[in-house]
């Protein structure tokens, strides 16, 4: 039985770059790691089929009671999927709903968390959701934002990004990554991240798996056999540009204030802001 190792991220903002990284660099394959095989190495926290085992209703059906209720069997499960680390991607904030923790502290090893500039995570979680980016700048800021259960997943308690972003900093044994930091040195980065778990990275497979896991890699395996994480309601491309500062030509001043106005301490402390 592991224990598990977060992946923990706001939507949009580099955690399947993150999974896709880890995947190649545990295989250590001569040919990109298939973006559909994820599950192989790490599972998604939310997925409905792992709650089903408990309670075998739809999981459109559940309330954010009944996922709390279920969460932390559910968890324990995920501890035996494999005998070491277990590496689980999550959205939600750290915190606890119904008195229950969304992520389980009994059964974690750590966490990686992600941030990106809440600028740029507007940008693309608008275009990737088909929302208006007003609305998705709006559930940002809000702290009781949340993702309701479907058929797919069930409920996921992502609060405000600047609240998101405050639960993990505040968990014990976390490592920080700035994706804008993944971007401009990945060597250094994602090198980081062998080493917080235990290893110390060796430099061909390393370049190796930053190279199966770049945007050109991820979009050229999506456009070839699509993405099978992605929702049927989604509507653009899971894997976009993946760069940084796209919030500059795409939000308007109005925009780029009410973020600032929500986020600024937090936004500071990253180095987002001056």
């Amino acid at each position: 039985m592991g224990r598990i190792v977060w992946l923990a991220s706001y939507p949009k903002s580099g955690n399947t770059w993150v999974r896709a990284f880890l995947h190649n660099y545990i295989t250590d394959a001569q040919a990109p790691h298939g973006i559909n095989k994820l599950h192989e190495f790490s599972a998604s926290e939310c997925n409905a089929a792992f709650f089903r085992v408990h309670d075998a209703r739809p999981a459109s059906l559940y309330t954010e009671a009944d996922a709390q209720r279920l969460r932390p069997a559910v968890h324990a499960d995920l501890t035996r999927l494999h005998d070491d680390l277990v590496f689980v991607k999550t959205h939600n904030a750290a915190l606890a709903v119904h008195g229950v923790p969304l992520c389980t502290p009994a059964v974690t090893a750590g966490a990686i968390y992600i941030v990106r500039d809440p600028r740029d995570v507007a940008v693309s979680y608008a275009r990737y959701t088909g929302r208006d980016l007003d609305e998705i700048i709006a559930f940002m800021g809000n702290a009781g934002a949340a993702n309701r259960s479907t058929e797919r997943q069930v409920f996921e308690l992502l609060s405000s990004w600047s609240r998101h972003a405050e639960s993990w900093t505040a968990v014990k044994r976390r490592l920080l990554v700035r994706y804008e930091d993944l971007l401009t040195a990945p060597e250094t980065g994602f090198g980081r991240i062998v080493r917080f778990l235990g290893g110390e990275a060796d430099a061909a497979r390393l370049k190796r798996a930053i190279r199966h896991c770049g945007f050109a890699a991820l979009q050229a395996q999506e456009a070839a056999e699509g993405y099978e994480a992605r929702g049927p309601n989604e509507a653009a491309a899971f894997f976009h540009t993946g760069k940084a500062g796209q919030w500059q030509d795409a939000l308007t001043q109005a925009q780029v204030k009410r973020i600032e106005a929500d986020h600024a301490v937090v936004m500071r402390g990253f180095g987002y802001l001056g």
